[in-house]
C-alpha cells in the first residue's frame, strides 16, 4: 500500500474510495459495454416488458440473506 494512504484515517480512505467511484460513474462512456453485456440488458428488458416484475426490494433480499446465514 501507497505510504501517503496509509496517513489518512479509514473514514478519509472510505472517502476517498467513494469519490473516486463517483468519479468513474459520472464518466459513463469510459467503459463501454460489450456486445454481451448488450445482448443480456436487452434480454432483461425483454422479459421485464413481457412480465412486468420488479423484482424485490433490497430489504426483502436482505432478510433472506440474514435467514440464510
Amino acid at each position: 500500500m501507497n505510504a501517503k494512504l496509509k496517513e489518512l484515517s479509514v473514514e478519509e480512505r472510505i472517502k476517498l474510495v467513494e469519490d473516486l467511484w463517483d468519479s468513474i460513474a459520472a464518466d459513463q462512456q469510459a467503459l463501454p459495454l460489450t456486445s454481451e453485456q448488450k445482448a443480456e440488458l436487452d434480454r432483461r428488458l425483454d422479459a421485464f416488458a413481457i412480465d412486468g416484475n420488479w423484482g424485490r426490494t433490497a430489504s426483502e433480499v436482505i432478510t433472506d440473506i440474514r435467514r440464510r446465514l
